[in-house]
């Protein structure tokens, strides 16, 4: 078919080692001819996220805690069944990981400063508010008789 397209950047220099991934490929679900009954193209990636030593410490210790919800014993797991082929659902879930991890390593905001709101733009919503508000108090029926 083709020559995979790796390494997967995660950020930087920093990329998924490829001997470090586990494949795994199952029949995919969804309609589909004779053929589907017997090609596994569903692709499911594994990563071992907690004895890995590709990421920096610090990189790890931040995926490991932002993806503690997805973590099975240290392992993350990716699915991806949306193409008819193997070799595109590969590519598929190693760029999905490979974004998973990106986005888990990547380093926290920078905190918001707090500001304070100047008073001419808040009297100037109020009074806005008020003329709104008048406006629509003019609309009722009431003293058209």
């Amino acid at each position: 078919m083709g020559v995979m397209s790796g390494p997967y950047i995660i950020r930087g220099s920093v990329s998924l080692p490829e001997a470090e991934l586990q494949w795994r490929f199952s029949r995919s679900s969804g309609p589909g001819g004779q053929h589907v009954n017997t090609s596994d193209s569903q692709v499911e990636l594994r990563f071992d996220l907690a004895s890995t030593d590709a990421l920096p410490p610090v990189w790890k210790e931040r995926a490991l805690e932002r993806l503690a919800g997805r973590l099975v014993g240290g392992v993350i797991a990716v699915r991806a069944s949306e193409h008819r082929s193997q070799w595109r659902n590969r590519e598929t879930a190693a760029v999905r990981l490979a974004s998973l991890l990106a986005e888990a390593t990547a380093p926290p905001p920078r905190p918001r400063r707090a500001t304070r709101i100047p008073r001419g733009i808040n009297e100037r919503r109020l009074r806005e508010k008020k003329q709104r508000a008048e406006t629509k108090r003019g609309r009722s029926g009431r003293d058209w008789s």
